[in-house]
């Protein structure tokens, strides 16, 4: 088999297990978290890495931003052997409750996307695998961390979110929005792959404050620091996961 186009990597070049952020520079703070890691390729808005943590390998790599290039991501992955992928992600939050740093583990996620709708009907849900969900909240649990469990939505229009979409999302009881999930859920199950998703929420859409829009920095002080546990809920799930 010839290598992938876009991550430029090849069969056995990755394990079976992956963990997905969307920025490349979180892949790198994800490695971090692991006892060991080397990279394995790095093109455009992807890197891949392999490492261990706790005696299990897992496979880390970028997705890019929103729906279009994370499907490129988890086909490409699929065909060289990457059988479960969770997203370790940020995420606005679209309820009163969600704090900036409070992560969310999605149910299912809401197609306001458009890569999903070229593979299936939007009648089709986007949801996760239950293993990999029940694995993320177990894996908060043991870690004495608090996350909301729900349903959140995926967009493609980061700048033209108003008012009337913030509102109608809100009265549905969706708990955040982002830009990869259903994409993601969709393209795994039909892919017969699983998939999960665990997000840490940077600003707050109900609120008025997007991500970036206080500061020079992309995320707030709170939502780094959540995402170094967010990080360490999904390598403990990974290291459940591939042990059960």
């Amino acid at each position: 088999m010839a290598k992938q186009p876009h991550l430029l990597v090849d069969e056995g070049d990755v394990h079976d297990i992956a963990l997905i952020p969307g920025d490349p520079g979180r892949v790198d703070r994800i490695a971090g978290h692991c006892d060991d890691s080397e990279v394995v390729a790095e093109n455009r808005e992807y890197k891949v890495v392999n490492a261990t943590y706790d005696g299990v390998d897992l496979t880390i790599s970028s997705t890019g931003i929103g729906g279009p290039s994370a499907a490129i991501a988890v086909e490409e992955l699929a065909k060289v052997g990457v059988e479960t992928f969770i997203r370790v992600g940020t995420i606005g939050g679209l309820q009163t409750d969600v704090e900036v740093g409070d992560m969310i583990v999605a149910t299912g996620a809401a197609k306001e996307e458009g890569t999903s709708k070229r593979y299936e009907s939007v009648e089709y849900p986007a949801v996760p695998d239950y293993d990999v969900l029940a694995t993320l909240v177990d894996a908060a649990e043991s870690n004495d961390e608090e996350v909301h469990v729900g349903p959140i939505v995926s967009d493609d229009a980061f700048y033209n979110e108003g008012d009337e979409y913030i509102g109608d999302w809100e009265d549905a009881g969706l708990l955040g929005i982002e830009m990869e999930a259903a994409t993601v859920f969709s393209l795994a199950r039909r892919r017969g792959l699983a998939a999960g998703a665990i997000c840490t929420a940077d600003g707050n859409l109900v609120a008025g404050n997007q991500k970036g829009a206080d500061s020079d920095d992309e995320l707030p002080e709170k939502a780094k620091n959540n995402v170094a546990r967010a990080i360490d809920i999904a390598l403990d799930s990974v290291a459940e996961l591939k042990r059960a």
